[in-house]
């Protein structure tokens, strides 16, 4: 009997245990879900290549993007030497889309990185304050928000003047108040959860909170939002360009070239339409990743 209550016992492992399956976890399922969204991965891969060719632009054996020529103003598409044809004072035009792109994606990526950064740290202030803190500084985005965004840019930069700094400054205070609303939302949603309150009943600080169960809870869904936004800054500051309000002549920005082009519209429509092409596909392509991504991280549909 002694020995049989001290003997081992063997617990055999069968095939169904051998097989199960092991659980994913949530940034593993976006991974998933993002591969397979064709939609999503072509869009991700036009911009990189858009990032890519901007960013080496100097390096690509192009032609000098401001170096005109008289004889060869207004060419078409397709000619000898000029590709992309060339503009209104002979320069060539592939040359000046893709230097373009580095102000363009310049002009449209630093107002979202600095919006998010400042209206981040003031929506994650208003909904962990929240009381009266929360009231002014919430009152305060609600007056900028009221402005549409294209009014309140033209605006500020009426008052700043022409210029790149100026243009990213004005686009940077237009996009603070909307980061500052969603961020708000989210964190006074995580502020009321169980977790949350059990770890302020641990004793952590508002800045424990905020670096361990806050931020990791609202950083996707602000990222994905702020994606949503390149696509509007890209446009808004061509648009700034276009009015001559943003980039100043004779810098190469595809708004700037749209401006200049317009009076060759009748002559070359092909030429003159490329800057408005580049815009539109870099907007598309943000739009169709932040859309994706929203997508992939809805934690409501299965994976």
């Amino acid at each position: 009997m002694r020995e049989m209550m001290t003997a081992e016992v063997e617990i055999p492992i069968t095939d169904d245990d051998a097989a199960a399956p092991l659980v994913k976890t949530y940034w593993q399922n976006v991974r998933e879900r993002v591969l397979r969204d064709r939609m999503t991965l072509v869009a991700g891969v036009l911009l990189l290549f858009i990032f890519a060719v901007s960013l080496l632009a100097p390096v690509l054996g192009l032609q000098d993007p401001y170096e005109g020529s008289v004889v060869n103003r207004l060419k078409p598409i397709g000619t000898s030497g000029h590709l992309l044809g060339t503009d209104e004072t002979g320069r060539d035009m592939l040359a000046r889309i893709v230097h373009g792109g580095r102000l363009s994606l310049l002009c449209g990526l630093t107002p979202v990185v600095l919006a998010t950064l400042i209206g981040g740290f003031i929506g994650v202030l208003a909904g962990i304050a929240g009381g009266l803190v929360n009231t002014l500084l919430m009152r305060m985005m609600d007056v900028l928000y009221a402005f549409p965004s294209v009014l309140l840019a033209v605006a500020i930069c009426g008052v700043l003047g022409a210029g790149i700094t100026n243009t990213i400054i004005s686009l940077t205070i237009v996009f603070v108040p909307p980061i500052v609303r969603i961020t708000e939302s989210l964190t006074t949603q995580v502020r009321n959860m169980d977790y949350v309150e059990a770890a302020r009943a641990a004793g952590a600080s508002n800045f424990e909170l905020i670096r361990f169960q806050v931020i990791a809870n609202i950083l996707g869904p602000v990222f994905v939002y702020a994606t949503s936004l390149v696509s509007i800054s890209i446009i808004l500051s061509s648009g700034l360009s276009f009015l001559g309000l943003g980039v100043v002549p004779p810098a190469a920005e595809w708004g700037l070239m749209l401006n200049a082009l317009r009076q060759a519209l009748w002559v070359d429509p092909l030429v003159a339409a490329l800057p408005g092409a580049a815009i539109l596909l870099t907007s598309m392509c943000f739009n169709l990743l932040s859309d994706g991504l929203r997508t992939a991280m809805d934690t409501r549909l299965k994976a």
